[in-house]
């Protein structure tokens, strides 16, 4: 059976692939954006490039993310869960941004080398080892994630560059989209009869909120109305699109930031909250600085989406759209969390430039994760669910549709994989490698074709889950009780299910527990 099914991918990829040439692939990944942040997904904020992409390709509604940066960002370029390759933590395990990756653990780039293809890295990089020593033949890596207008520490294929002075015009949400646009004008001049990888991987939305002066305007007076009504007005318009399934989960009012930092509240300044109270019990004062904040993160999606334009026009005037396979995702739900870094805050300083440094903080985060409940770092659904837009020409025919089948960051390898015809390796240094437990995403995109798996699992600081078909159990915390969900009828998050029925909740248990030490004995071999 398992050959028969394998023979099918394979014929589905030599017929969309027509003559033969491997699909070029672009993976554009935003960081901190909530799952409802795009238009196409039911936002306010203006995503006419997101929404086009929708429109000539497919929107996933259930395709989730790891719920923190770093692991999304391993498992994105691995195939693996962080936790199978040392970049996050298990039980009694040390792991985390600073884990290395075992031998056998390589990047998509060294694995495309195979039939060709030349892979390029633009902005945020978030993984151990460098670029250029991991299969990408340019890359410009922004280390700064504190800084937008002028940053101290970034690189341009490996070598560090001077740091950016103040007032130069730099924002790095468009500097990252010039160096993956001129990698793309490099690869036309000079190896156009070769198949490409880009990865642009931008820090917005992500704090600090800083954004052009004429990118805020447009959005100022936009969020006056306050979190709990223009959450409803996305609800509405997520419903009639399809994509939030059909339960809104009430405000979560004593949910606050993942980690407290109360020295920085105190030196925001009493406009600050770190709590979703109601809007109307918030000062006018306070409310004019929450909607000033929020105009913040609109417009710095609404530079990225523009910025994303431009690679995309890139493609056009390249020729490559119909056999181009274009990725957008996020890396984490929407964050609560709040802190001052950088050069610090000035509370006299106007909200978004330099000298500020402002978190979108739990009220608009839970706008921005409509209709789910928590934020990023947690694992329930407002943590892990990322909007996943898939443009094909040439496999896509039904434009415009949705795609409801569970999907996964691992599956982004796998995916590649199968649409490049390149085999995932299954030794290193004579020894077998790790079985990966990403799916190929391709039967969904050629049709709406289901994609087969026995569970989806998740760990980050403590915060667990596990998927089975329809079946969500998940923990808040170490320690935290487990809370079941039948996400068939309440994606949500809203009705616990666990207390009535014990047995499932004792059944997913154990299934979290047999695969989370499985890959502690896998890491524990390695260390050996």
């Amino acid at each position: 059976m398992k050959r028969v099914i394998l023979i099918g991918l394979l014929q589905m990829v030599a017929m969309v692939r027509g003559a033969g040439a491997p699909p070029n692939v672009v993976v554009i990944l935003a960081d901190d954006m909530g799952y409802s942040d795009a238009g196409c997904y039911g936002s306010e904020i203006a995503t006419p490039v997101l929404d086009g992409l929708a429109k000539d390709g497919v929107r996933f509604t259930q395709f989730y993310n790891t719920g923190r940066c770093w692991p999304t960002r391993a498992a994105v370029l691995t195939g693996y869960y962080a936790q199978q390759v040392r970049r996050d933590a298990l039980p009694g395990l040390k792991g985390g941004a600073q884990g290395v990756r075992p031998g056998w653990a390589r990047l998509l780039p060294e694995l495309l080398k195979a039939k060709g293809y030349r892979s390029y890295h633009s902005g945020k990089w978030h993984v151990d080892s460098r670029p250029l020593a991991t299969g990408f033949e340019r890359s410009y890596v922004l280390n700064d994630h504190d800084r937008y207008f002028a940053p101290n520490g970034h690189t341009e294929d490996d070598k560090p560059l001077p740091p950016v002075e103040e007032k130069t015009g730099y924002y790095a949400t468009t500097a990252i989209a010039d160096h993956a646009v001129k990698c793309l004008k490099e690869h036309g001049a000079e190896h156009a009869g070769k198949p490409f990888f880009s990865f642009v991987a931008f820090t917005a939305p992500h704090f600090p909120l800083q954004a052009p002066k004429e990118d805020i305007v447009k959005y100022r007076e936009r969020y006056a109305a306050g979190w709990d009504r223009l959450r409803d007005e996305r609800w509405e318009r997520m419903k009639a699109a399809g994509v939030g399934g059909g339960v809104l989960s009430e405000f979560e009012r004593g949910q606050g930031p993942p980690y407290a930092f109360p020295e920085a509240i105190e030196k925001l300044g009493p406009d600050e909250v770190n709590r979703p109270v109601a809007w109307e019990g918030l000062t006018g004062s306070q409310r004019a600085f929450q909607a000033a904040k929020m105009s913040v993160h609109a417009a710095m999606i609404d530079r990225m989406d523009r910025e994303i334009g431009r690679i995309l026009g890139e493609l056009e005037k390249m020729g490559v759209v119909e056999n181009t396979l274009v990725m957008f995702l996020s890396d984490n739900g929407a964050s609560a969390e709040m802190m001052v870094r950088g050069d610090g805050h000035r509370l006299d300083a106007e909200c978004g430039t330099g000298a500020t440094f402002l978190s979108l903080g739990p009220g608009w985060s839970t706008m921005a994760n409509t209709p789910f409940r928590k934020h990023k770092t947690w694992v329930h659904e407002g943590g892990i669910s990322t909007p996943m837009i898939v443009r094909w020409p040439a496999v896509v025919k039904d434009r415009g549709a949705l795609r409801t089948t569970p999907g996964h960051v691992i599956d982004i390898v796998p995916t590649v994989l199968a649409a490049a015809e390149v085999s995932a390796p299954t030794e290193w240094n004579g020894a077998p490698v790790p079985a990966a437990p990403g799916k190929s995403l391709l039967p969904a995109l050629a049709g709406n074709g289901e994609v087969a798996r026995e569970s989806l699992w998740w760990l980050h600081e403590g915060n667990r889950a596990i998927r089975v078909g329809d079946w969500k159990l998940v923990s808040a915390g170490k320690g935290g009780a487990w809370e079941l969900y039948d996400l068939a009828k309440d994606r949500a998050e809203t009705k616990d299910l666990a207390g009535a029925m014990p047995e499932k909740v004792k059944e997913l248990a154990a299934r979290w527990e047999a695969q989370t030490e499985a890959y502690g004995k896998l890491v524990r071999r390695e260390a050996k």
